[in-house]
């Protein structure tokens, strides 16, 4: 027995300083980022916010402190290039990580090739709709931003809320990227019970004005994904056709937290100025929601400097902050998060299925704010609801916000119901108010119409019974008459034939 304590007292020991001494590792992350600047995913802006968050990781006292990430960034091109770059490294060592790519086809191939490792993926990008069958090929994926089925549960909401039954989704698809085909793919595979067509344009298929105007009319609300001038020509169409008088409504998509749609994105300083002014004012706006911290100031200030130093000043918006980079930092918070959790339940960061497992269905707090994750590994979107609320100068503001984890809409103070009520269609109404003393509205309503009905039924046998009273009296009498008339022939029939005798 002695000898028994002994030994337990000597393992106690040794494994007293696992759990008291910080959790060590070396991480490597494989990171896929074009290098061509057109993209607002770039290697140029998005590398800095994954060094941000690299630094923040490893601050000394902090509880990942121990974690040390290796990074390597890999050229990727939206075609082939992410997967050959995956296959060539892993000849010598597989990667702990991967981040990116964003570009659907491209991160379609890495996540397989990935998933078949067993090797955690987290993108900002890859938000079509099929990678929501995780079951499979696409097991190891995480998304870290919002996907487009994500983003037309807002359009869902709205169509509940109003009452409107029918949509025209109008997109630009450029047969390479297809960012429009995709984001409105999430709204017509999400809206299955609405009754929605479709019309897209490329540059081999211009638009056709006339075309789409007549789409426009068999419908009540359009939605619409191209680029700022196709929705000005026709904003300015639907204008001068009296569409945009409130019978119809208006919405575009920008995901991107760019200010492309926002103030004065009517403005081209022509002749059209004041009349697309007007149009736009029957346009909306689904984006992005944008959050204002004090954490969220000083990454974006960061980020802005990043940018300055790396010559990034051919597009607009270059010194915002835009969903991929903000995506990326948080993807390396949570994969900090579900590592150091593995790790202290004795799994090890080759085990890529439990890291990633651990990834989904929760919620944490990221860059901007609070983070979270579905169970499918899919993160829950905050949307934005922008309109022009003042005509006259021509600028929007937000009037309302869908928060993805409860699917519940906050109504800012411009919110005004009767811009988004079709015009000859009536307000949608309140709730209403639960007067059935307790038995709840569906039962109070069950019980109503059973007591109609009842009714019904009872005042119809009524007169069904007294109906068939009358007829068989009728009936009754009838044949008393035809019985006599009958007995009387055959009386008469049988004197004459007696007579006859």
């Amino acid at each position: 027995m002695p000898d028994l304590t002994s030994l337990c007292v000597r393992l106690a020991l040794l494994l007293s300083p696992v759990w008291t001494q910080p959790i060590t590792e070396d991480i490597d992350v494989l990171a896929f980022l074009p290098r061509n600047n057109s993209f607002l995913f770039s290697h140029a802006r998005v590398a800095p916010a994954i060094r941000y968050a690299q630094r923040r990781l490893q601050a000394a006292g902090g509880r990942f402190s121990g974690f040390h990430f290796n990074l390597h960034f890999e050229d990727s091109d939206c075609v082939n290039h992410a997967l050959f770059a995956l296959v060539d490294r892993s000849c010598g060592q597989k990667p702990d990580l991967i981040l990116g790519p964003v570009c659907e086809y491209e991160a379609a191939a890495v996540v397989r090739l990935a998933s078949r490792w067993s090797i955690p993926v987290i993108s900002a990008g890859a938000l079509a709709t099929g990678f929501r069958d995780k079951r499979g090929e696409y097991s190891q994926l995480t998304r870290i931003a919002p996907s487009y089925v994500k983003m037309a549960e807002t359009f869902t909401a709205m169509f509940e809320h109003f009452s409107w039954r029918s949509a025209l989704l109008v997109f630009e698809d450029d047969k390479q990227e297809r960012n429009c085909y995709f984001t409105l793919e999430g709204v017509y595979h999400l809206m299955t019970d609405y009754h929605i067509k479709t019309y897209s344009f490329s540059e081999d298929d211009p638009l056709v004005m006339d075309d789409i105007l007549q789409s426009i009319h068999d419908t009540e609300v359009v939605i619409m994904c191209m680029a700022a001038d196709p929705i000005r020509e026709l904003m300015l169409a639907a204008h001068r056709r009296q569409l945009t008088d409130g019978s119809y409504m208006f919405f575009n998509v920008e995901l991107f937290n760019a200010s492309t749609y926002g103030n004065g994105s009517w403005r081209r300083g022509d002749k059209y100025d004041s009349d697309a002014r007007q149009a736009f004012a029957s346009l909306n706006t689904v984006t992005l929601l944008k959050t204002l911290k004090p954490e969220f100031e000083n990454f974006s200030i960061e980020m802005s400097k990043s940018s300055e130093q790396s010559g990034v000043h051919d597009c607009q918006d270059c010194g915002n902050v835009n969903m991929f980079m903000e995506g990326f930092h948080d993807a390396m918070l949570l994969y900090a998060i579900a590592l150091h959790e593995a790790m202290k339940n004795g799994y090890g960061k080759k085990n890529g299925t439990e890291i990633t497992s651990r990834m989904w269905n929760r919620t944490f707090e990221g860059i901007a704010g609070q983070v979270s994750m579905d169970d499918n590994g899919d993160r829950n979107g905050d949307f934005s609801l922008m309109a022009m609320t003042d005509v006259e100068a021509g600028t929007y503001e937000v009037v309302a916000n869908y928060f993805g984890a409860n699917g519940t809409f906050q109504l800012l103070p411009g919110f005004n119901v009767d811009h988004f009520t079709l015009r000859g269609r009536q307000r949608p109404h309140p709730e209403p108010v639960d007067k059935s003393c307790g038995l709840g509205v569906s039962a109070l309503t069950g019980v109503i119409v059973g007591a109609v009905l009842g009714t019904v039924m009872l005042i119809a046998f009524y007169f069904f019974r007294k109906n068939y009273r009358i007829t068989i009296e009728r009936r009754s009498h009838s044949e008393d008459c035809d019985s006599g008339k009958h007995r009387q022939l055959r009386e008469d029939s049988i004197r004459s034939n007696f007579s006859a005798a």
